[in-house]
């Protein structure tokens, strides 16, 4: 995460979801099924931090079709 004072750059369900190439029915529905990237909420807002949507997609890097993530 961000190590200095400053708060890391926050975006906002539509620009997240343009970001990641899904719709942001697609962010909702991982949020209630317990998937997706980490979110955070501010007041009524969904709110998701671009350092924690690049961890995502990271995480599903793979070598081959049989292999884990990495």
């Amino acid at each position: 995460m961000n190590t200095s004072n400053s708060l890391p750059v926050l975006l906002g369900e539509k620009d997240a979801a343009d970001r990641l190439g899904l719709s942001p029915r697609t962010l909702q529905a991982w949020r209630v099924s317990g998937g997706g990237p980490v979110y955070r909420k501010v007041g009524r807002r969904v709110l998701y931090a671009v350092p924690d949507l690049a961890a995502f997609v990271d995480a599903g890097a793979r070598h081959h079709t049989s292999g884990a993530a990495r």
